[in-house]
């Protein structure tokens, strides 16, 4: 067996108004925020995603599911945790991260420090191990139209 593999994750969301936007970890102002039953967090989720994708186990939705009140406007950042914990006591660790957000507005750019700086407390890796990155759909779909944000990530992860 390999004692290293690699997943991939994806989420969208759409936008909604009158909810805080909370993109990896960190709160935008914004005039909208994301739809979804936790914190709507589209890029964290895409890299849960990608974390238990490359150690074979189930989705998020399998872990924290949007039937369960539990979740209900959880922090996506301690979903994340619980992910890497998973990957522990399924004896793997995160190696390193790639994501990239897909969204018209806000401007990302200014913040993705704090976003990498919010996502190594959550997994563990050192900053310089998460590379983050945006871009926009040009106007094209819902994206481009602002109506909804995406993101993709890539995980690496090695046997303990």
């Amino acid at each position: 067996m390999s004692q290293l593999r690699l997943g991939h994750g994806y989420d969208i969301h759409r936008t909604i108004a009158g909810r805080p936007l909370v993109l990896g970890g960190v709160t935008f102002d914004c005039a909208f925020g994301l739809d979804g039953h936790s914190d709507a967090d589209a890029l964290t989720h895409a890299i849960c995603d990608a974390l238990l994708g490359a150690a074979g186990l189930p989705d998020i939705g399998h872990f924290f599911p949007n039937t369960d009140a539990t979740w209900k406007n959880a922090d996506s950042q301690v979903l994340l945790q619980k992910v890497v914990a998973a990957l522990r006591e399924h004896g793997w660790q995160p190696v390193n991260l790639d994501a990239t957000l897909i969204a018209e507005q806000p401007k990302i750019s200014p913040r993705l420090a704090e976003m990498k700086a919010a996502l190594s407390c959550s997994t563990g890796l050192p900053a310089d191990a998460i590379g983050l990155k945006a871009t926009t759909n040009e106007g094209s779909d819902d994206i481009g139209r602002g109506l909804a944000i995406a993101a993709h990530a890539v995980a690496l992860i090695r046997k303990l």
